[in-house]
């Protein structure tokens, strides 16, 4: 299982902090960051991360970061995210239980404890994937192994598998609903492109390409989707952004 992270914090070197202490957690990957209140809670809607660490002390006062993310976020959501406060003093752990975080972490960030924290996310969020997926042609069904899918091209209203085997399978359903329904790790890159981030090996923002299965396959990427591209480099080498 695989796990997104929404970092919310207006310190630039704090940030990168963070990012380098998950280096260790490769089954985790930060899906966005955001420096402001309104950002924060844009991101939160939009990605809906696992996993949300918030600094309520910021840097800069008119970023509006404070635990009032939370609280907003009651009047879209009935379920929020796991909420992790990361800062520098513990003078505001007694209203962050009060609004309902989940845990409360010091900066520096220690690694030790970080894990900690994880391991009490997991056991509270226990989740179950089915890894497979079901094909169907008429009276023909075919169960695939989601791990075995490189990528997805649309085709029509149609859409292709394209499977580690070299095997090309054809769905009658639409590229917006496996993109609906597919888990965490496909990312649509392109109006015609749904990749597994897992066989990404090498990404060329220059080219707009992304190459597959050790660069057996490229495929471009359009700019309405470069949000996704960016999250599949943090998954991958998270010190390059």
């Amino acid at each position: 299982m695989q796990y997104s992270y929404l970092i919310i914090d207006d310190n630039e070197a704090h940030v990168q902090e963070t990012l380098s202490a998950f280096e260790g957690f490769p089954e985790y990957y930060c899906v966005g960051i955001a420096g402001n209140k309104a950002d924060a809670v844009n991101k939160i809607l939009e990605l809906q991360p696992h996993i949300v660490f918030l600094e309520v002390n910021p840097k800069k006062k008119n970023t509006g970061l404070s635990l009032a993310v939370i609280t907003d976020l009651y009047q879209y959501l009935d379920r929020l995210p796991y909420f992790v406060v990361l800062t520098a003093t513990q003078k505001f752990a007694f209203d962050a239980i009060k609004a309902g975080v989940q845990d409360y972490l010091l900066k520096p960030l220690d690694r030790f404890e970080l894990r900690k924290t994880l391991f009490r996310f997991q056991k509270t969020n226990p989740e179950t994937v089915n890894d497979t997926i079901c094909i169907r042609s008429y009276g023909d069904y075919q169960f695939i192994s989601l791990h075995d899918i490189v990528y997805l091209q649309a085709d029509n209203n149609t859409t292709d598998f394209y499977l580690t085997s070299g095997r090309k399978l054809t769905a009658y359903k639409t590229l917006k609903h496996y993109e609906a329904n597919l888990p965490l790790f496909f990312y649509r890159i392109h109006n015609s492109y749904i990749v597994n981030s897992n066989h990404v090996s090498r990404i060329n923002t220059g080219k707009s390409l992304c190459y597959l299965n050790n660069g057996e396959v490229s495929i471009s990427f359009s700019k309405t989707f470069k949000d996704n591209i960016d999250t599949i480099i943090r998954k991958i080498a998270p010190e390059y952004l």
